[in-house]
């Protein structure tokens, strides 16, 4: 009984030790850049690592505004991010609904050809994505992302998952109670879902805020440029000037942490909860 204990105990102190390196390793990054974003230019690549500078450059963080129109881009990222993780919410809830709860012909094929979608990359459709917003008068405007990114096989699939783990019984009380079917999925459903939104909102705010292919395609104008777009701007306008990239880079980064750890305590919850059923 004790070789096990101790056996046990040393492969439980070896997983916490691996667990803990990795994590370590996957932080180092982010605090090089980190700290990078408090030295001048010439100090960032010192080696050994000043890892926290003795004189830290506090004014990294006010040259960035100054440079480009970071406020700007700032504003047009969150607008567009907020509003296509809103539509993302409405619209894969509300479809995983009637995938999950309802029943009328060719469900399940109808649903297996929209996540199919899934596989397709989004470079094969892209030009013509691009062509059919070129002809609605769309490009350089925020309105072609938005439409473009409004909907999600990814979150349907998601939240089907999720719905299909509440059981029937819920649904079916509800309509004798004389609840018609938008009213169960906006007290019902949507009410004991949040892990799974919680979730979708990550992966649609990260996978928004961090785009750089769709607004480089669709946005040439500088008031309508997103910050992903605007650091690639600042790198190419001041290519040595490591301490301001990395400054504007920490800028970036701030919103995504924000937003996933407020939400992180639904994030497993709802990632384990969508695959109950399926």
């Amino acid at each position: 009984m004790r070789k096990t204990k101790r056996r046990i105990d040393v492969s439980r102190i070896a997983v916490y030790v691996t667990i803990i390196a990795i994590t370590i390793i996957m932080l180092l990054p982010f605090a090089w850049m980190l700290s990078a974003s408090l030295k001048l230019s010439r100090d960032v690549f010192v080696f050994p690592i000043e890892w926290i500078p003795s004189q830290p450059r506090w004014e990294n963080y006010t040259e960035i505004w100054t440079k480009i129109p970071l406020a700007l881009f700032i504003y047009n990222t969150s607008k567009l991010t907020i509003i296509v993780t809103l539509l993302q919410l409405l619209t894969s809830s509300f479809a995983a609904y009637a995938f999950a709860k309802l029943r009328f012909p060719y469900k399940n094929t109808l649903f297996l050809g929209y996540i199919a979608t899934i596989a397709m990359p989004w470079q094969v459709y892209m030009v013509p994505q691009f062509l059919l917003m070129r002809e609605f008068d769309l490009n350089n405007t925020h309105l072609a992302l938005i439409c473009l990114q409004a909907f999600t096989a990814f979150g349907v699939f998601l939240m089907r998952q999720f719905y299909m783990s509440i059981p029937d019984e819920l649904c079916e009380a509800a309509r004798i109670d004389g609840m018609n079917e938008y009213q169960i999925w906006a007290k019902i459903m949507l009410p004991l879902s949040k892990p799974a939104l919680s979730t979708l909102t990550i992966f649609t705010f990260v996978t928004t805020w961090n785009d750089f292919l769709g607004p480089m395609i669709y946005l040439t104008k500088t008031e309508l440029k997103t910050i992903q777009i605007g650091l690639r701007m600042f790198i190419s306008q001041y290519s040595a000037e490591y301490g301001l990239i990395m400054a504007a880079s920490v800028v970036a980064l701030i919103p995504v942490l924000i937003v996933f750890l407020s939400l992180q305590r639904f994030f497993v919850e709802g990632v384990a909860s969508s695959g109950l059923k399926g």
